[in-house]
């Protein structure tokens, strides 16, 4: 069977058709018959055998009312029998979603009765209200996973509508844990227009926002994040003043919608991708590690040693924090904290916090800086600050990485500017394992940005996050660094608990570029958290 890749514009044509074809194609027909229902290994199939005279007017296939094949005039050219599975047998899933409905297996028996030129609709029924995002997903053996077809949601009815082009498939409804489709909307006044904000859909989506109370809709183009899911976890988007007027009154303030992606940003490259059950991952090294049992989850090449870049600084962070210092100490800046960085890069290669010699700060102030935005000038500065020489200090890392079981890590400075910091995935986490459990280091890993004024000077000094994950809100980190060196690629440890409070560490050595691993250490983030028992 040859698979056809599904064109994106689909989407928007099968909105039309699904409210088109909303009436059921004539389902009578003298010379069509069910035969009778049967249970093999626990599997129920049905089989109808359409002839050319009902194919001409239409027929709607279906099975218990649960799913339904709407075969409208022109779908098929041929008579052909059509088989339905209700599928009770153990299938892989994808990994990032919930099945929300039986597994349903359809096969149009003659294959020369349909074209592929025309797409249908099939509409499948789920036993109770669900505000999760859903889609229909179908097995796909090229990609061994299941890939996403163009799907409406009906919440008021609890099914979905969805459009396919393909003979035979295997296929379900799958609810994505992490997104809603149906929910509250509020307002705002900003860039007047039909404009939206959003946590689930990247800026550049366009989406058709239905009021539940008065069937009015307005589309609108997302250019902002919010609202808050931890803060306000029912509300599934927010309307620019304007755009809320055409489905709303404003003094009604928050209202019921659904919503209906219509054109998804390139930034959001998953939406369509085929998912398989357990999550893919370009780095060279990774590892999901669940710290309540010591349990490794998923590993790639677990004891290869590979530089760690700033991955680094959570362990000075540590040393220098063992050392029992007063964070609010006042300590005056020197420019010789920072020459220790150029021995292994040029001053413009370096991040760091730009001060002055003199310039005074608090130790907290250094700390923060050093983890929250990975200045490397201002480890240096934690090290002199710490009581123990230089030499020292990096033997205290190392000491400690062994004294925690971590044989294959070795530190020669303290920021992972050298390529020969090394360490393996394995080691890490049980670096990050111990390390997080600093409260000091636990809460730099939230910040998502970090302020403080010289002393003397009263220079302003606003320190952004390296982790751009934090502004997604999709985890409550209790740990995380980032790291990037030429020799060492992207890398990226993250630590987060799942609801019963279960810390789940995800880390990746060496992927190629920085957007690939925020989204693909986050997803074994994710799936460490939907696997934890």
């Amino acid at each position: 069977m040859i698979i056809k890749k599904f064109p994106v514009f689909f989407y928007f044509i099968f909105c039309l058709l699904a409210v088109v074809f909303a009436a059921r194609a004539d389902e009578t027909s003298e010379q069509s018959a069910w035969s009778d229902e049967t249970a093999v290994a626990e599997n129920i199939t049905r089989t109808i055998h359409l002839d050319e005279e009902t194919i001409v007017r239409g027929y709607t296939v279906d099975l218990d009312t649960s799913f339904k094949i709407s075969l409208t005039p022109g779908i098929l050219s041929k008579s052909t029998a059509v088989e339905i599975i209700k599928l009770n047998e153990e299938l892989a899933q994808p990994w990032k979603y919930d099945l929300l409905s039986p597994v349903y297996q359809f096969d149009f028996k003659n294959k020369e009765a349909y074209s592929h030129e025309r797409p249908f609709y099939l509409q499948i029924s789920y036993p109770k209200q669900n505000h999760q995002l859903k889609k229909v997903m179908f097995f796909d053996k090229n990609y061994n996973g299941w890939r996403p077809l163009p799907t409406v949601d009906f919440p008021a009815q609890n099914f979905v509508r969805a459009l396919i082009h393909l003979p035979f498939a295997r296929l379900a409804i799958f609810a994505d844990p992490e997104r809603l489709d149906a929910g509250l909307a509020s307002w705002y006044k900003y860039k007047p227009g039909n404009f939206a904000a959003s946590p689930d859909w990247p800026i550049g989506s366009r989406l058709r926002v239905h009021s539940l109370l008065n069937n009015k809709f307005v589309d609108v183009t997302i250019n902002d994040y919010g609202p808050d899911r931890r803060r306000h976890p029912n509300r599934v988007i927010d309307l620019e003043k304007e755009a809320f007027l055409k489905i709303s009154s404003l003094s009604e303030g928050v209202i019921g919608v659904r919503i209906e992606p219509l054109f998804v940003s390139p930034s959001f490259s998953d939406f369509y991708a085929a998912v398989g059950s357990q999550p893919q991952t370009t780095a060279e090294s990774a590892l999901i590690f669940s710290e309540d049992n010591n349990t490794v989850l998923l590993e790639k090449n677990g004891t290869t040693s590979r530089p760690l870049a700033s991955l680094t600084k959570i362990m000075a962070a540590k040393v220098f924090l063992d050392t029992k210092p007063d964070l609010t100490k006042i300590i005056a800046y020197k420019i010789d904290d920072e020459k220790y960085n150029y021995e292994y890069c040029q001053e413009w290669e370096s991040a760091r916090v730009k001060l002055n010699a003199g310039d005074e700060l608090t130790l907290a102030d250094a700390l923060y800086a050093s983890l929250v935005g990975s200045a490397n000038n201002t480890v240096e500065t934690l090290v002199r600050a710490s009581g123990l020489s230089r030499p020292d200090f990096i033997a205290k890392m190392n000491e400690m990485a062994a004294a925690w079981g971590a044989s294959g890590t070795v530190f020669v400075e303290p920021t992972g500017l050298s390529p020969d910091n090394l360490s393996t995935v394995r080691d890490l986490a049980l670096l990050a394992q111990n390390v997080f459990r600093e409260p000091a280091i636990r809460q730099a890993a939230g910040l998502a940005e970090y302020s403080f004024t010289t002393i003397n000077t009263k220079k302003a000094h606003r320190i952004k996050n390296t982790n751009k994950l934090l502004a997604s809100g999709r985890f409550n980190f209790t740990g995380a660094k980032t790291g990037y060196l030429e020799e060492a690629g992207y890398c990226l440890v993250l630590r987060a608990p799942d609801k019963q409070g279960r810390n789940v560490i995800a880390i990746t050595m060496n992927i190629a570029n920085r957007e690939q691993s925020f989204r693909e250490t986050a997803d074994l983030l994710a799936y460490g958290l939907r696997s934890v028992r």
